[in-house]
């Protein structure tokens, strides 16, 4: 065995393992002190990447989440007009059947069946969600949301039935069959057959509570369709924050066991550089 005292190998080597020993000891506390396994893209650099897409991906998952909840907002504020509509559909139904009978008033009953037309209208006119109509002109082509990733959309038309009503456009479909009851006489009432008729106010009726039950019917089946998309949102957004979770959260039982070890580790590395640091000293007694 040489005797060197210019380079002292063995502490260098004790040095080295106790500055190995003090980075794992610091790491596993940095990480029991923020909760995290990757604090820097060095410490896993492919579960870095993955784990950053996954958390755009949850991001786009909720902006879906509050599309649908909105959506169904936006429905339910439709089908109450609708559901209130069809009751007055119903009430100028019993005004047209009590026309038929000659001993009543069929003026008064001309005037209410204009009123509650009118009302009809105002309502089809001011159904809106967010300053958005819903039943009348802006609902032509529906609302399109987003429901999941990019692409993943669902447009609502809901309103189509009710435009198709009567003829013309999304403005003035279901309209243009109201204008007949909204501008109904006593001697229309008073008339059984021909366009200005009983028969016709009757036929006009049936297509109009046709169109508004096949719109509450698409209500329906669009609300089932975003009651399943977010029941699939939930489960995506759960395993995609699991996933993010394994690759990001620190495992506090292990950490804590590795900086107990390294720190029982330091210690001892501590008292063996020291030794060896001194272990060159035995030189100086070849010189007495």
């Amino acid at each position: 065995m040489a005797f060197k005292v210019n380079t002292n190998i063995s502490a260098l080597k004790a040095y080295y393992e106790l500055a190995k020993v003090n980075a794992q000891t610091t790491k596993a506390q940095l990480r029991l002190a923020s909760g995290k396994r990757i604090m820097h893209v060095a410490d896993d650099t492919s579960g870095f990447n993955v784990g950053t897409s996954l958390k755009g991906k949850v991001a786009v998952y909720h902006g879906a989440q509050n599309n649908i909840a909105s959506a169904k907002n936006m429905l339910s504020t439709a089908e109450g007009s609708l559901l209130g509509i069809n009751d007055l559909l119903v009430k100028i139904d019993g005004k047209l059947s009590d026309s038929t009978n000659p001993t009543n008033d069929r003026t008064a009953l001309a005037n209410d069946i204009k009123a509650l037309a009118n009302e009809i209208n105002s309502t089809l006119k001011n159904t809106k969600f967010n300053n958005t109509q819903l039943l009348f002109s802006a609902a032509g082509p529906g609302f399109t949301f987003q429901v999941g990733e990019a692409g993943d959309t669902l447009n609502l038309d809901f309103a189509s039935s009710l435009a198709s009503t009567g003829g013309g456009g999304y403005a003035s479909g279901i309209s243009a069959s109201l204008g007949s009851f909204a501008n109904v006489s006593a001697s229309t009432l008073a008339c059984t057959t021909g366009a200005s008729s009983v028969a016709a106010l009757q036929t006009a009726l049936t297509s109009l509570k046709s169109a508004v039950t096949d719109a509450l019917g698409d209500i329906g089946n669009f609300s089932q369709r975003l009651d399943i998309k977010s029941s699939t949102l939930d489960v995506a957004v759960t395993n995609a924050e699991a996933s993010i979770s394994r690759l990001f959260d620190a495992d506090m039982a292990m950490e804590q066991l590795n900086a107990t070890r390294g720190s029982i580790i330091g210690q001892a590395a501590t008292a063996m550089l020291a030794q060896l640091n001194m272990a060159p000293q035995q030189v100086l007694q070849l010189f007495r």
